[in-house]
């Protein structure tokens, strides 16, 4: 639960980053490309290439290909069709695709965990609910395609670790980044608009950060967080970013924020995990 809960307070400064300094300045397809591509550098020298079985290095690049080289691809586009307060508002169905996904992963179906799921995207909604603008059917799908990626993957690589049973995730994580390093430079070769690619000293810096820190190190401390928890709890803390990323605007960029909302969204979010943990007792007793 630590390693969620420090990514949680890394990733609430990464955001606002994008959406003040890289979106809609830098090429997007490049951004993505040298977050991952940096992120891939952080593990090489941890990445053990021998006596790994090729069907678990081939699970963990598909993996790392769909959670955060697609998933990116959806998010970072998603900046120019809308808001970061939409965008923010639009994450909040991630919860869901958590819990579903590992669960078809698992072939079963625990209800009950829609109900404390459902009271965390509750809370994320009351915080984040702001007026939409006409404009957002593509950016609310590019959304939703980001966060159907990051909930596959999440669930995926849980189920990957558990069913290998791996003590050192370090040695093989780097599998994870160099699938989305394929997918990333790929799209960036394709799709990438190259007259959009120099950065200044600040934005160096900030894709420093996102690649080495949110990316490289981030990843890791969230995905194997996510593996030591039940996927409800998981689920949830998904959504628990967004009051702690409202808080970091507030206190940085002095954005303009409801304090009733995230008082009480956050309330939801908190009661959403207590529950969580009695419906967690509830299905270990059977």
């Amino acid at each position: 639960m630590k390693y969620l809960i420090i990514v949680t307070i890394v990733w609430a400064f990464s955001f606002s980053l994008i959406g003040e300094f890289l979106a809609g300045r830098i090429d997007s397809y490049f951004a993505v490309f040298v977050r991952v591509a940096l992120a891939s550098l952080v593990f090489l020298p941890f990445t053990k290439f021998r006596n790994i079985r090729f069907d678990l290095q081939i699970s963990l690049m598909a993996i790392g290909a769909v959670q955060i080289g697609i998933m990116y691809l959806f998010y970072y586009n998603s900046f120019l069709y809308l808001s970061v307060a939409e965008i923010a508002l639009f994450t909040i169905f991630t919860p869901f695709y958590v819990t579903f996904v590992y669960d078809i992963c698992l072939k079963r179906f625990r209800a009950l965990y829609l109900i404390s799921v459902g009271i965390a995207v509750f809370g994320a909604f009351v915080i984040r609910y702001n007026d939409i603008s006409n404009d957002f059917v593509i950016g609310f799908l590019l959304v939703q395609g980001a966060n159907l990626c990051f909930g596959l993957g999440q669930s995926a690589y849980k189920v990957l670790i558990e069913k290998h049973d791996l003590k050192n995730q370090s040695e093989v994580f780097g599998y994870f980044h160099f699938g989305a390093f394929f997918v990333t430079i790929f799209a960036f070769l394709t799709f990438g608009d190259f007259a959009k690619i120099s950065v200044d000293f600040t934005q160096g810096l900030i894709l420093l950060w996102l690649g080495v820190v949110a990316s490289g190190i981030g990843y890791f401390m969230w995905n194997k967080g996510g593996v030591s928890v039940d996927s409800g709890v998981l689920a949830i803390m998904n959504n628990a970013l967004i009051p702690v990323a409202i808080i970091v605007n507030l206190i940085i960029w002095q954005k303009d924020i409801e304090f009733i909302k995230l008082f009480l969204g956050s309330i939801f979010i908190i009661l959403s995990l207590i529950i969580h943990v009695k419906i967690m007792r509830f299905y270990n007793k059977q």
